[in-house]
Order: C-alpha cells, then structure tokens, then sequence
C-alpha cells in the first residue's frame, strides 16, 4: 500500500508530452495521485482545433503566411514545415519564451505551446529498435553502453502499441523488428511497380508502409482515419496518437488526476537529509504568483531540452552544477536526426491511375548498410533509412483551362500523370560530449536561465550523408526511374535541431560516474527522480525515437510505484 499522507500528491508529472501524458495514465491506473504540470496553456481535445477542416474564408488572412507576425512571434517555430497559420495556436511563443539563440551555434528548437505538446503536431512515424540499435555504442566504442537490451524493452513496445494503434507491414527485418500492428494503409499502384523493380534489381533494399501511429481500425473512443489531412491541424476523431486523445483522457477517467496547465516549473528543490527532491517550485504563466507542490515522486517529462534546462537550473549545496549531476554529464551528448538531402525520382508508369483522399503517410525504406552481417568498410559506423513520399502534380497544368463542376474535376483526374518519388535520408548521429546544451547568463520572464546551444554534424554524419546520396540514386535508378535527381548539400547538412528529435542530454548507464539515470529512468543520485522523454537516450539510432520514449516511461512507471510499494522510495 501506497500512503503518502504527508505530501500533497503522490506524484507530479511535469510535461504534458507524448511521455508526460503516458506517466499520467500509467501512474493514476495504478492508484496514485498525479498532478501534471504543464506550462502551456490548455487545449480542449476536438474544440480546440480551430484549424481543422475550417475552410480558408474563416481562418485569418484566408490561411495565408503571416509573415510578419510570424517573424515577431514565431522566428523559431515557423521554420517548421508543421506550422501554418490554422494551427499557430498549438505552438511556443518565441518571443515570450525564448532561447538564446544568438550565442553558441545555430539550434531550432521546436516546442509545443499547449497541453498535450508536441504530440498534437508529431509526424507519427512509429518504429522499434533493434538489438543492434542498443547493442551499437558498446561495439563502436562511441558514447557508453546501453543498460538494457532489446528483450527488455520488447513487451513495453508491444504494450504500447496495442494502446496507441499502430498501422504498418510485417516484414521479418532484424533491423527494423515487427509490432502489433493494425492492416496497413493501402498503396499506391505506381508504389507497387517500384516494389516489384526494386524486389528483383536491388534485393537488399525493402519498401514497406511508413509505421505510423494513425488508426486504420478503430478503438475505444477513436475512430479510423478518413484520410482527410492536414493530420497537424488537430485531430478531433483521434485518428492519430495525442496525449489529447488518449492517454490525458484515460488518465481523466480514473479519477486520479489533476491537470494544471500555465504552471512553469522553474525549479526542482532537493533535501539532502533524504536525497529526494522535497519540494516543486511553479510560477504561473499568466499571474506570475509563486506556488509549490510535494509528491513522493516526480516524473520529468518536459521534454529532452525543457528537462535539461530544469536539472541545470536546480543547482544546491549538493549539486552545484545542476540537479542530479554528480557525473558532470548533464546536458551534454546532444544528438538529433540529420535529413534534408536525398533523391527525387519521375516515373511514367501507371500513368492511369490516381488517387483522392490525404493518406496521411508514405513508405519507408529501412536500414541496409552496416548490417551485423556486412563486412565492407564504408567509411563510417551505424546507419540510415529513407522516408518517401509520391505526388502527382500534372493535372496542375490544366489550371488554364476552361471548365466547371464535378465532369471538369473529373476530366482533370483523368489526365495521365507522371510521379514524383521522393526518397528522403533519415541519418543517424553519434553521442559526442562536445554537442551540448547549456545554460545563458540571460534569462527569461520567470527568471530562469535561458539555455544555449553547442552543436556540430561529424565527419561520421558526413560521411554517412554521402552514402545515403550515392544509394540513393541506386534506389532510384533500380526502381525504374525515367528522370533521377539528387537534393541536399552533404558537406552542409540540415540545420541542427530539424529533426525535431533532440535527445541525449540526461542519458542512462550503468555507471553513476559517466550517466545521470540507471536502467529504469531513475536518477542515480536523486531516488524519487525519474526522467523519461529524450533526455534518457544513450544514443539515437536511425528511425524516429517517440515509440522507443513512451516504452521506457510505461516501464518506468511501472518500476517507480512497485518501489513506492516496497518503500524504497
């Protein structure tokens, strides 16, 4: 039994993320008393998506950029290509809450401004890891070995999964391991052919569906996908995985609750005598009062940055250098996704086919060099994948013609098209202590120390972007392509934080002296600690992280209340 008579919850969660929003349904399921602090205002599930399916007469300037406002307030936020006018509420306010942004190296830092996060605006691509994912950094000497195992975290990907509704294909890759997925979404015809070319020209290149947390079969309270799009204009079927959709309401439905949004955690205070953290320190984004908030445990879920910068700015007589940083590693081996170069592709065939509706994903192609069974040197370690996409954009050319109604809709369809294939790298980056964040000498309106960044792409990066360039074109070139064409600048690769997959900065380990967090998310220094967004990640593999972040919280939590049973913590 759980007695916690002495503090004013059970637990806090800060974040109201994809991460914050699992600890909350986890950690309430189970019978404790979660508060869930979260800094940005609130948005109401379907009521608050102003933008979806309004027609462009009833939003602002009839959709268009502003750029104006966009550059005073969203100088950051705007450069993403999920931002637009119909969905501006959804996001950080720059200009209220900025980062230091003119000192240390270019960094886009891209935050949600509401409850729920960035996982209103998340492109959903939804993968496991691998055992040679978690087995790499211990291999190639970079960065520490992970502290778990694939077989470990294997039945946490599968829980989640189920919860959460994943489409996708099963193909057998131990690079790219199976889920419990939902019927795919359909294909293209033109997808098929460059399948079937690619199956006999390149057989060790596999096409699949994009694994994404987007239903094709309903669940309770969720309904299939209508192929409607755009999905980050707000979901109100949800159709799409958000903390607004399913987990904040399963968390509401226990009773067990408290949701404070507009609540900035500036501080986490931490009692020696205990070696816990006593007390959370909250202003309020509106009045600016003080408040502070007891639990037997805290969830740090504020994102890897957001967390990060909190850590730091929790310095005490104990920890001088920041909450839980005996190591001296706190914000350091930043790592994020390199992409922004790879190879377009025309294809003249199935020239009579098209498509109606938004499916609001493309296919992937996984990882194939430096597989376990590979033994070519090509010049640098890990690996890539390629997310793809395919359009149709010839009927476009009948925009001068004349014509009305639903028989010129139709006529224009009928027009036979030439596809567009595009083939997009998805690097992986090395842990490096030397990519990091840190805190400014400036600071924000709550008086918090704004962070900084320091970051740079490696030769390994570089070397790597060349590669997905050259194969690129093979892809390509195998699949039948009439007209091929390289996109991005290898020796200058996308701009650092464009991947919207920051991570690294509180890893895991083993040893207390080189990680901040053991195995279970944990902090080694601070007991009733537990950090479960990107921060934990001890390195980055090469596809999308959010599945691998909700695993480790799901299990983490499940860890942290059967210590609070035992008493431990």
């Amino acid at each position: 039994m759980i007695t916690t008579k002495n503090y004013d919850f059970d637990a806090i969660v800060v974040g109201s993320g994809i991460t914050g929003g699992w600890a909350a349904k986890e950690l309430t399921e189970k019978g404790l008393r979660v508060l869930v602090l979260e800094r940005g205002r609130d948005l109401q599930h379907g009521t608050g998506y102003l933008g979806e399916h309004a027609p462009s007469w009833k939003i602002p300037f009839n959709g268009k950029p502003q750029r104006e406002l966009e550059a005073e307030n969203y100088e950051v936020q705007s450069q993403l290509y999920a931002f637009r006018t119909a969905n501006m509420q959804f996001w950080n306010n720059d200009k209220l809450n900025p980062y230091a942004t003119d000192e240390g190296t270019p960094f886009q830092w891209f935050r949600g401004g509401v409850v729920g996060g960035k996982s209103l605006m998340w492109g959903r691509q939804t993968y496991r890891w691998s055992e040679e994912d978690f087995k790499a950094n211990a291999k190639d000497g970079h960065g520490i070995p992970w502290p778990v195992g694939y077989d470990e975290i294997a039945p946490w990907y599968s829980y989640v999964e189920k919860f959460i509704g994943v489409n996708g294909r099963k193909e057998s890759l131990p690079q790219l391991p199976d889920g419990e997925f939902q019927k795919p979404m359909p294909w293209f015809a033109v997808e098929e052919t460059i399948a079937e070319r690619l199956k006999k020209n390149a057989p060790d290149i596999t096409l699949t569906n994009a694994r994404t947390a987007i239903l094709t079969e309903d669940l309770p309270g969720r309904s299939a996908c209508h192929y409607c799009g755009p999905c980050e204009n707000g979901c109100s079927t949800g159709s799409y995985f958000s903390s607004q959709s399913s987990t904040l309401p399963a968390a509401r439905a226990t009773g067990n609750m408290t949701l404070r949004p507009n609540s900035v955690v500036d501080r986490l205070e931490y009692d020696k005598a205990s070696g816990k953290i006593s007390k959370v320190h909250v202003v309020d984004s509106e009045t600016l009062q003080r408040h502070v908030f007891s639990a037997r445990v805290v969830f740090l879920c504020a994102s890897t940055v957001g967390s990060t910068q909190l850590l730091l700015n929790s310095t005490s007589e104990a920890f001088p250098n920041g909450l839980a940083n005996r190591s001296g590693v706190l914000g350091q081996n930043l790592m994020d996704h390199f992409l922004g170069l790879g190879t377009v592709g025309m294809f003249a065939d199935n020239r009579d086919t098209y498509y109606y509706g938004n499916r609001p994903t493309g296919l992937y192609i996984p990882r194939f060099r430096n597989l376990p069974d590979q033994q070519e040197d090509l010049g640098f370690v890990r690996g890539y994948g390629y997310q793809t996409m395919i359009n149709s954009s010839n009927w476009m050319g009948s925009f001068n013609q004349k014509g009305f109604g639903a028989g010129f809709k139709d006529k224009l369809t009928a027009v036979p098209n030439t596809w567009t294939f595009y083939a997009g790298g998805f690097g992986e980056c090395l842990p490096n202590p030397k990519n990091r964040v840190y805190l400014s000498q400036k600071k924000d309106r709550y008086g918090m120390r704004q962070v900084a960044f320091e970051f740079n792409w490696g030769d390994n990066e570089k070397a790597m972007a060349r590669d997905i360039q050259t194969q690129g074109k093979r892809i390509v070139d195998a699949a039948g392509s009439a007209f091929t064409m390289s996109f991005g600048d290898v020796e200058n690769l996308s701009i650092p934080g464009s991947g919207i997959h920051e991570m690294g900065t509180a890893r895991m380990g083993d040893d207390p002296r080189q990680s901040v967090l053991n195995k279970y998310n944990q902090a080694h220094d601070v007991s009733n600690l537990f950090v479960t967004d990107g921060s934990f990640m001890t390195s980055s593999s090469c596809v999308n992280p959010s599945l691998t972040y909700m695993a480790f919280t799901a299990r983490a939590c499940d860890y942290a209340v059967k210590q609070m049973e035992a008493g431990v913590i």
